[in-house]
């Protein structure tokens, strides 16, 4: 059975460290902690007092002025890590812990999972080939020495940078090591912790490196364990389920998360919002309650990605001159047809292709396997096609000897239906206008990654408004866009009026367009 020491580095709340480690020592694992040096005497005094009887508690006392993004957090850790070693001789498992961190899972959940993986559970991914790093320094960070603090040394830290960066002096990286970079909420095994000490002591100039690199404890130990633990016992992942805003800066949860935070493929969560006191309670008394039923649906990153996106409209860059200059030909028909179901457009065009002369292509723009003809490579990915719409739109319809073609389009892509629009061919717009039902929501959600099969109902209920009002309004904003030549096929109109549709589109007759019209299940999910 698993044991878990848990490395511990808190500065404040010395109530609340109390109450975690009650409950963590209470289901017989360990904590180790690191008090910060320059907190209040009174409150590292109280937390010792208190615990001072505790046997699964050990206490660093050596202690170390930590600074954020110094090599001080780095060093706190290390002797955090080396008491609970030397303390712990049962821990299997050694946990990197904060006093904002609480528990999503039971203690007996927990040790099963760790007994059930033998891994070690950290993010390492090359630092020179990720874009982990989504704002500030990146290679600065490593091939410079930085000996102030950016925080409480703002004009020094960057003084000392810019006489570096002027005169060109750089560093290289330690013989033999590969940096990698992640999160600093790891949890590793113990024969992992023993050779990650041994080697702290082994080779001074990694230490030397790392005293001076820019957020060590982001680089580090997911470096020094990717050296020195084959990658098939590595899992890239932190146990410790957290999200960072586009500019870095950690998100808190409050009351309304808890069921999102149970249902994540994690141990425990961090920021926990001080706020948050029903979240805390009901937490709190988690991790002793031996619960072990947990419904894993893993949508949180992908939830919170999809809500902060809503709202951003309009292009990042400017157009391309090649998107900007490339026509797809005067003298041409483009014709377009949005659905947001894909399945109904693409039974439409099936029923196009098989009625009329017209060539009909699927999502070509949106979906990677859309069956083409060989254009010498340039149809094989969704990259290649993107690169120069209307130029691949051009060589499609030379490829066919044709000067029309019909193509499907996701009502999402506004900016690129509105970039065909603005070209000299004849460009015709198809809307088709289908009911979003519960069921075709809750499909759409699983497959784009907002939700799993393991998803609650209550999460659905909270989910499916938002996104059907997120495909209302691309479906307000192409009819707002006011599109010349653009018909529309309804799911509640006749055969005659979609016929109608379909021939002022399609520039067909009016017995195919009703053919086309009556085509079998067009509208079934």
């Amino acid at each position: 059975m698993a044991h878990i020491a848990f490395i511990l580095l808190c500065h404040k709340d010395p109530d609340a460290i109390l109450d975690q480690v009650a409950r963590l020592t209470a289901a017989g694992d360990y904590v180790a902690i690191h008090f910060d040096a320059s907190a209040a005497p009174a409150d590292y005094r109280k937390i010792t007092g208190a615990l001072a009887d505790n046997p699964n508690v050990t206490f660093v006392t050596r202690r170390v002025r930590c600074g954020w993004g110094e090599w001080s957090l780095v060093e706190a850790t290390l002797r955090t890590l080396q008491a609970a070693f030397d303390a712990f001789a049962q821990a299997t498992h050694f946990y990197m812990l904060s006093g904002d961190c609480m528990p999503i899972k039971s203690a007996d959940y927990a040790h099963r999972f760790l007994d059930a993986h033998d891994k070690d559970f950290i993010e390492s991914f090359d630092f020179f080939d990720t874009d982990w790093i989504k704002t500030g320094f990146r290679e600065e960070r490593l091939i410079y020495r930085h000996y102030f603090n950016e925080r409480s040394q703002k004009r020094r830290f960057y003084a000392a940078f810019a006489v570096q960066k002027r005169f060109n002096i750089t560093r290289a990286l330690p013989a033999g090591i590969k940096v990698m970079i992640g999160s600093q909420w790891w949890c590793l095994r113990r024969r992992s912790v023993a050779a990650v000490l041994a080697f702290s002591r082994q080779r001074p100039d990694v230490i030397r490196f790392f005293r001076t690199t820019w957020i060590p404890d982001e680089t580090f130990f997911q470096t020094l364990v990717r050296h020195l633990v084959p990658g098939r016992e590595i899992e890239s992942r932190t146990l410790t389920f957290l999200m960072f805003s586009d500019y870095g800066m950690p998100v808190s949860f409050y009351n309304d998360h808890a069921e999102l935070l149970l249902g994540q493929d994690a141990l425990f969560a961090r920021k926990i919002s001080a706020e948050a006191h029903r979240l805390k309670q009901m937490l709190g008394a988690l991790y002793a309650s031996g619960r072990t039923d947990f419904t894993i649906s893993n949508e949180g990153r992908t939830l919170f990605s999809f809500l902060t996106a809503r709202g951003r409209s309009g292009r990042r860059f400017a157009p391309r001159f090649w998107e900007a200059e490339t026509s797809i030909g005067a003298g041409r028909s483009l014709l377009i047809i949005l659905c947001k179901k894909w399945h109904i457009a693409k039974r439409l065009t099936a029923a196009i292709r098989q009625s009329t002369d017209i060539p009909a292509f699927d999502y070509l723009f949106n979906e990677d396997d859309t069956p083409l003809p060989d254009m010498g490579g340039i149809e094989r990915s969704l990259a290649k096609r993107g690169r120069h719409h209307r130029a691949f739109v051009r060589m499609l319809c030379d490829h066919a000897g044709t000067d029309r073609a019909v193509i499907c389009l996701d009502t999402s892509n506004l900016d690129l239906i509105a970039d065909f629009h603005a070209d000299r061919a004849d460009v015709r717009i198809l809307e088709i206008d289908c009911d979003l039902g519960d069921d075709y929501l809750i499909g759409h959600a699983i497959r784009v990654g907002l939700a799993g099969p393991q998803t609650s109902p209550a999460t659905f209920a909270r989910l499916l408004p938002t996104i059907r009002r997120d495909m209302i309004h691309e479906r307000d904003a192409i009819r707002d866009a006011r599109f010349k030549n653009a018909a529309r096929l309804r799911e509640t109109a006749t055969d005659a009026e979609n016929a109608a549709a379909l021939a002022a589109f399609l520039g067909v007759d009016d017995s195919t367009a009703l053919a086309l019209a009556q085509t079998p299940h067009l509208f079934v999910d």
